[in-house]
């Protein structure tokens, strides 16, 4: 019985062996395909004006992009901004997933918002995990969604050797790029996107009373550099993507895989003042994927966030003059009620040095606690408590949580021209999908409406008076 047992033993100490050496075997293979993509060098130098690769190093290799992810997020979201589907002053909600990205981080508590440019500031200097997550939520509904669009939006592009899992570029096996595709994506920003190009040059912001400085310290430091973005993990070695515009030459350049914050840096001065006086002072061709209309990024955004590319109507109602037309073109904002006050932010120049962007860095506490606001009254969105005669309507949204938080921001900006005023949500539906407008009432006279109305876009907000 013992010898029976004992070779019974022997036996499956054998299998377990054998077992774990399989199991060690595959997680060495997974290491390895890990490891290839991990902090090794790659490098391209592309002319900007004739799409000429005038460098090449490993280009075409998998790597992981960090925080170059970001440079999709934003692209999505200037694409946004020119069809109208948001603007610089739309509230950003930060989610709880949101809110709990890992650093480096604007620190925005859950159930707070700031507006898009904020967010957009948040990403090019400080590389913000949480804003690009949020932006990702407002723009795509969640952020797996989002990286599916981004993906789409890469094909598109031309970009064959990319996959996106989030927004923000945090470590995800799954997600990778080349520095061939980053460059695509570095020239299309610039050569789709001119009038919001200029972000990518911003230094430091002021978030409220704290200066956030950025990560890219070439800009100021060579000549001609005006973006784009840096980008750093463990796995990813630092990485950094470079526009250059000296004169009529203009260069875009990638590295990826550095082995610390100076020495990319170094390496990219050295691909600059290399390849830039070879790079053409003529021509200016189509030089990436111009964006498919039929896409299926473009297909899923219009189905996340309602079209709102007609102006609003500037011009006054004749006296008996239908406006309910108008319902079509107010913005739609997709956003949920803030805890707080949009936080103001005010752009500024001057340089900073600083460190390279680190993941582990402790999150910086800067979202302060604003005022308290008395909140706008809300009616109930029955028709028999809404107020009757003229009201001024300042937009909709698809939740009436999201309306209530347009009537406090709009209230903040323009107490005085509200002060008589009473806010509140109604309901409509469009097609199969119920939205909430947001309106004031309480005005009593078709007069003291559009003179409310006046104020607002005076203080740039879009609205129209009408009667119930």
């Amino acid at each position: 019985m013992r010898q029976a047992l004992s070779g019974i033993v022997s036996k499956s100490g054998s299998f377990f062996k054998a077992a774990m050496i399989v199991a060690l075997a595959v997680t060495f293979a997974v290491a390895d395909v890990s490891a290839s993509m991990a902090a090794q060098y790659a490098a391209i130098v592309i002319d900007a004006r004739t799409g000429k690769v005038l460098y090449s190093k490993d280009a075409n290799g998998r790597r992981y992009p960090a925080s170059l992810t970001k440079m999709m997020t934003l692209y999505l979201t200037f694409e946004a901004m020119t069809k109208g589907r948001i603007n610089k002053t739309t509230p950003v909600v930060f989610s709880a997933h949101a809110a709990a990205q890992a650093p480096t981080k604007l620190g925005v508590r859950a159930g707070s918002a700031v507006t898009v440019e904020t967010a957009i500031l948040s990403m090019v200097t400080k590389s913000a995990n949480d804003s690009s997550t949020a932006l990702a939520e407002l723009l795509g509904g969640t952020e797996s969604n989002f990286a599916r669009l981004m993906t789409a939006k890469a094909r598109s592009l031309g970009m064959s050797g990319t996959v996106f899992r989030n927004a923000n570029g945090l470590p995800d096996p799954g997600q990778f790029t080349t520095a061939h595709d980053m460059a695509v994506l570095g020239i299309a920003l610039r050569e789709h996107f001119p009038q919001y190009y200029g972000y990518f040059s911003t230094r430091s912001f002021m978030f409220g009373r704290t200066r956030i400085n950025g990560h890219n310290r070439l800009l100021g430091r060579i000549k001609g550099v005006d973006g784009i973005k840096t980008g750093y993990t463990r796995m990813s070695g630092f990485n950094l993507v470079s526009s250059v515009a000296d004169g009529n030459r203009r260069l875009v350049a990638v590295v990826m895989g550095g082995t610390s914050g100076a020495s990319r840096d170094n390496q990219m001065a050295k691909l600059i003042d290399a390849y830039l006086p070879q790079a053409s002072t003529r021509g200016n061709g189509p030089l990436v994927g111009r964006a498919d209309n039929g896409s299926a990024a473009v297909a899923l955004s219009k189905t996340l966030l309602p079209k709102t590319d007609v102006p609003t109507p500037d011009g006054r109602p004749a006296e008996d003059e239908e406006v309910a037309s108008a319902e079509d073109s107010m913005p739609v904002v997709p956003a949920a009620r803030p805890a707080v006050k949009v936080a103001a932010m005010t752009p500024a120049p001057a340089p900073t040095p600083q460190a390279a962007p680190q993941p582990e860095a402790p999150a910086m506490a800067a979202y302060a606690e604003q005022p308290k606001v008395d909140p706008v009254a809300t009616a109930s969105v029955s028709s028999s408590d809404t107020p009757s005669g003229w009201v001024v309507q300042v937009a909709s949204a698809p939740t009436q949580a999201g309306a209530q938080a347009i009537l406090d921001q709009t209230v903040e900006q323009a107490r005085a021209a509200l002060a008589s005023a009473t806010g509140f949500t109604s309901s409509y539906q469009k097609g199969s999908v119920t939205y909430y407008r947001a309106r004031f009432g309480g005005f009593g006279s078709k007069t003291a409406a559009w003179r409310a109305c006046d104020a607002l876009k005076k203080k740039k907000i879009q609205c129209y008076a009408v009667q119930q």
